[in-house]
């Protein structure tokens, strides 16, 4: 494992730690987008089914219980404890509209047609378009709470050191998923806008 890859994971976890302590200090989900957490935590799910058939390391397994764990207390805040303050008019994105076509996608564009990997593939590819709902929101209301940019930001990042992490592979180990690659290159092009005005603002 390099550095990159390290890099990425702690930068996504600290992503998510923001998210979950602004919900908890504030008491307030307001400007958080209940769906892309609902994507993210599906894609976690479809992702780590592996944790069953597939030890890696103990690193590898307790980021991937991390993960899970937040993604599905992120969810229940907003759509449990602070549900009150959840601002579903403005969550308004038509989910169908991402996920019909990532179904149909890992289908048809996977490493091998077997339950496990399908449902990895369909999970990397939701992730690439997971925060659609997020930017729409904001570019809805037009507005951000600072901690909510810092989630994104975060975000961003860990999608560009990932990026740096698959250079690397290829360099050193002339290791190449294209599916992975395509789909994490799409999501950080997502994320150009938002780092433009995070940078400039």
């Amino acid at each position: 494992m390099n550095i990159f890859r390290i890099l990425g994971d702690i930068s996504h976890l600290l992503a998510i730690i923001i998210l979950l302590l602004k919900i908890q200090r504030s008491k307030s989900c307001a400007g958080i987008s209940g769906k892309s957490q609902i994507l993210f935590a599906l894609v976690f799910t479809t992702r780590y089914l592996d944790l069953f058939t597939n030890f890696i390391s103990i690193y590898n397994t307790v980021m991937k219980v991390i993960f899970l764990l937040c993604a599905y207390i992120t969810v229940y805040m907003i759509y449990g404890k602070f549900r009150k303050t959840f601002d579903s008019e403005n969550d308004s994105f038509r989910l169908e509209f991402l996920l019909v076509p990532v179904t149909g996608l890992s289908f048809l564009e996977n490493h091998s047609f077997t339950p496990l990997e399908i449902l990895w593939t369909f999970s990397i590819y939701l992730e690439s378009v997971a925060i659609l709902p997020q930017l729409f929101m904001i570019s809805k209301t037009g507005e951000a709470e600072t901690i909510t940019t810092h989630y994104l930001f975060f975000l961003g990042l860990y999608r560009a050191l990932y990026i740096a992490n698959w250079i690397w592979r290829y360099h050193t180990e002339k290791f190449y998923d294209q599916i992975a690659v395509v789909s994490g290159v799409v999501q950080t092009i997502f994320y150009c806008d938002f780092f433009y005005l995070y940078v400039t603002k």
